[in-house]
């Protein structure tokens, strides 16, 4: 028993978080989803995304991270679809990231705010053909009444544009949460894991340590 509790303490001394992580969360973020990539982990740009309704009902469902930096965290979908009119009706979000293999997970809060159209645009064009025709030809989250006909309209605007441009549809848009707050979670021995929390402040972002 010693012996083990010397190893945990020798552990937890060499593997913890700093104890002077950077002031700027997004700055940390970017370290471990690079990390993250690098070591391979698959789509370590999948998060969870929560919404609730005006009336306090939640939802959660897996989207795709396409941009993090100073501003917050930025996804697209329909904007018809059932998290697009709970974001207009609940401007509100949280989000948490797990990469299993690296024993990583982090948790954010905030206020939702609509990317501009130029952004909506930019990124649409770099979307797959096939992606951009389902996008245009489906109302995301809306009763299927036949999966044939969806095919078919599918391929239908397909033989009508040919090789032309595929306009973004209006609804289609991007939504970025704004942080509120950010926690950083790494596995630990024992279940004594580290976990880091920033609140932000007037001015800037609160650190705090936060037991496991």
């Amino acid at each position: 028993m010693h012996d083990r509790s010397s190893s945990l303490a020798a552990k937890a001394a060499a593997d913890t978080m700093p104890t002077t992580p950077p002031t700027e969360p997004l700055l940390r973020f970017r370290r471990w989803f690079h990390a993250a990539r690098r070591a391979g982990i698959e789509l370590p740009e999948a998060m969870a995304l929560a919404t609730a309704d005006h009336a306090g009902r939640p939802a959660v469902r897996f989207v795709l991270l396409k941009e993090a930096d100073a501003r917050g965290f930025v996804f697209f979908t329909d904007g018809r679809s059932r998290k697009g009119r709970e974001l207009r009706e609940n401007p509100r979000a949280a989000a948490v990231f797990y990469w299993h293999e690296s024993g990583k997970q982090v948790r954010v809060e905030g206020r939702i705010e609509e990317v501009t159209a130029a952004e909506a645009d930019a990124y649409w064009e770099t979307r797959p053909r096939g992606s951009r025709l389902a996008a245009s030809v489906s109302t995301q989250s809306a009763t299927l009444h036949s999966r044939a006909r969806l095919i078919a309209a599918w391929r239908g605007l397909d033989r009508q544009l040919g090789k032309g441009a595929i306009p973004r549809p209006s609804a289609w848009t991007g939504y970025r949460i704004v942080p509120s707050a950010i926690e950083f979670w790494r596995r630990g021995e024992a279940r004594l894991h580290d976990r880091v929390l920033y609140v932000r402040r007037r001015g800037g972002w609160k650190r705090t340590l936060v037991q496991p």
